[in-house]
């Protein structure tokens, strides 16, 4: 399976720890429903390298980049 590549990477590492410290912390919920990652998570702190901006609540909607119809296409 080409999704599973990336693991032993340092992306996939970095991703993974990344994940677990989101489900050890403030992460609320999570679901994956057609190639559609949802993530809520609560007391979030967004840093820049100036400014700290403190939120109750952050709800983030990640999907692919190409719908299904693309990825099965060839070109002619």
């Amino acid at each position: 399976m080409a999704y599973q590549l990336y693991r032993n990477t340092t992306l996939g590492n970095s991703l993974q720890e990344s994940l677990d410290e989101l489900i050890q912390g403030s992460l609320n919920t999570y679901r994956f429903c057609d190639n559609v990652w949802t993530f809520v998570l609560n007391d979030v702190e967004f840093r820049e390298v100036t400014e700290l901006v403190k939120v109750d609540k952050v709800k983030i909607v990640a999907c692919d980049g190409k719908s299904e119809s693309t990825h099965n296409k060839t070109d002619k």
